[in-house]
């Protein structure tokens, strides 16, 4: 039996951006390994802050995070990367200037090397569309496209936690409904998912627990079945979707510093010359 039950838990979250903007206001939650948390609200409702202050990128000024028991508010990103969370941000922000194959190579960087092989063929049948273009540069992609190799390109890291900001946002109908079926096949990859949506609907028809984030602050939460049959949700925020946004393309400079990364050049120095 695992020491904890719980995989992940916040304890009175709290962030507060510079101007004294409270964007998160002692949020508590928990999941188990393998759950799907759905996270609904408004635009600046606090979702995407909540997402970033899981995987590192903002700093909490309240509150503990605590994965398996141990405290990781400290940690930065690349560590918390390495103990299995993986962020998927809203704007999908893929290196547009990189391949398919570069940017899934990306997403195993910071893990183990031993199995690559093996994750990137689990990635290519759970994604058909990406094993027939893996040289494609990936900023020609359609936004459910890129949608798909941002999500993939985590999964590269092998994570417990997968954390997902807004991935139907400016997506085609038709690929919004392709993304939540994936998302829905990874329960069997046994990763607890964190989706932070504005499509309520979307989000409450795949998630096992969802919380209503108003002003930072967590009004409602309860079972998915129980929100969709609440009046006072499908009233506030059933059918709302996000507007439609287009990422900026990555530049050349910075796909070609990432290769240089990937696959540094030979070295010329000959043993004994140094």
């Amino acid at each position: 039996m695992a020491a904890y039950q719980f995989i992940y838990v916040m304890k009175g979250l709290g962030k507060t951006y510079p101007g004294g903007r409270e964007v998160l206001k002692d949020i508590r939650l928990s999941f188990l390994p393998g759950a799907k948390i759905g996270v609904l609200g408004a635009n600046g409702a606090g979702k995407s802050t909540l997402a970033k202050s899981i995987s590192g990128l903002l700093r909490i000024q309240a509150g503990r995070i605590l994965m398996e028991g141990e405290p990781i508010d400290a940690m930065l990103p690349a560590e918390r990367l390495r103990r299995g969370i993986a962020h998927v941000p809203e704007g999908r922000q893929i290196f547009a200037g990189m391949s398919v194959a570069e940017n899934l190579e990306l997403g195993a960087y910071a893990s183990a090397k031993a199995d690559y092989a093996a994750r990137l063929e689990s990635v290519r049948k759970l994604f058909p569309l990406l094993r027939d273009r893996m040289k494609d540069i990936a900023g020609n992609f359609s936004g459910g496209q890129q949608q798909m190799l941002a999500i993939a390109r985590a999964l590269m890291s092998k994570p417990r936690i997968l954390l997902l900001d807004e991935p139907s946002l400016g997506v085609a109908p038709l690929l919004v409904a392709e993304i939540f079926r994936l998302i829905v096949a990874l329960r069997a990859q046994g990763i607890a998912i964190l989706l932070a949506e504005q499509n309520a609907r979307q989000a409450l028809s795949i998630a096992d627990r969802g919380y209503v984030f108003e002003n930072g602050k967590i009004a409602l939460s309860g079972s998915s079945k129980a929100l969709l049959n609440s009046a006072d949700i499908a009233e506030r925020y059933l059918g709302m979707g996000g507007a439609a946004e287009i990422s900026e393309t990555a530049s050349e400079v910075l796909a070609s510093r990432l290769r240089n990364v990937l696959f540094p050049a030979p070295s010329n120095v000959i043993p004994g010359d140094e």
